[in-house]
């Protein structure tokens, strides 16, 4: 709603966030990096008089500079990780965050947080199974925010099942391919300048080609479900757990109304091995992200 999509518009965004929570919708995630702070800020306006309403989550440990947007610095020593859970606190205007995701290092402070009532609960976004076992052992961890979706099924192969056996709940964000799989992406010119994916690898050139066909898949088995391609790719990600809460993006009530009616749609097991011949592990054509912006790799 903040950043990396173009097309901002905060009345719209805060009217989308009170149509979701009247709809049930009630998690909300954000991060003190999408829009330099600009985000909480927005989040915090907009729940001002239904805070209680909301499950809040928050993320920090990437710092952006403004006078370099491409600049992603990583931090997790404990003085930061406290200054910035009280930033946070401040941009949303509440005296407690739901769940925050830190990097591994920080797990011991955030449970001082957790003590101290600041943050309820603790998370951690694109780590491995080993980085997850070991912060685990330090401090429960309540979630793990990592991308899953048809074109990015990398959790299956040990993560999904390591937070099954600890007890993680796992939130997909990206569920929609960052908008591929709606089916409403045809070229590079659908995007505005200031698009950051106008300059993702997995929108360029051979694999945007590659990648449309499998959409083109995907979209052919929807219209037979009578459902659009981004409502069967939200229920493909729903029905692959109860313990997953993916968190579609969208800064438009009229895809939020669409998205919700994902819920509506069944799979059967039939409709769950097609899929899984048109999308398996690996089909999408290039990297999640370009050179120098993939998530960082965590210490073990």
């Amino acid at each position: 709603m903040s950043d990396f999509y173009s097309g901002r518009d905060d009345k719209e965004s805060t009217a989308t966030i009170h149509y979701a929570l009247d709809h049930g919708c009630t998690f909300l995630d954000t991060a003190d990096m999408y829009g330099y702070g600009e985000n909480e800020i927005l989040i915090g306006a907009a729940i001002k008089d239904r805070r209680s309403k909301v499950f809040l989550a928050t993320k920090f440990g990437v710092v952006r500079d403004k006078n370099n947007p491409a600049v992603r610095a990583i931090s997790g020593k404990p003085d930061y990780v406290k200054k910035s859970c009280e930033a946070s606190l401040k941009r949303l205007g509440t005296d407690h965050i739901d769940v925050s995701t830190p990097i591994e290092e920080t797990v011991h402070a955030m449970g001082e947080l957790v003590k101290e009532g600041k943050v309820r609960h603790i998370g951690l976004s694109e780590v491995d199974s080993d980085v997850l076992r070991k912060a685990n052992k330090i401090h429960q961890l309540t979630a793990l925010q990592s991308e899953y979706s048809l074109w990015s099924r990398e959790p299956e192969d040990k993560v999904l099942s390591t937070c099954r056996e600890l007890g993680i709940g796992f939130v997909p964000y990206s569920p929609l391919g960052r908008g591929f799989l709606t089916g409403q992406i045809k070229s590079l010119n659908d995007f505005a300048e200031d698009d950051y994916r106008k300059h993702s690898p997995r929108f360029q050139g051979d694999n945007f080609r590659k990648n449309l066909e499998l959409v083109a898949q995907i979209s052919q088995i929807a219209k037979e479900k009578h459902a659009t391609p981004a409502q069967l790719a939200l229920a493909w990600v729903l029905s692959q757990g109860g313990d997953i809460v993916p968190i579609p993006g969208t800064k438009k009530r009229k895809y939020l109304e669409e998205n919700l009616k994902a819920l509506e749609i069944s799979l059967s097991a039939e409709d769950l091995q097609r899929i899984d011949r048109v999308s398996p592990h690996g089909v999408a054509a290039g990297s999640r992200y370009a050179d120098g912006n993939m998530p960082p790799k965590y210490s073990k």
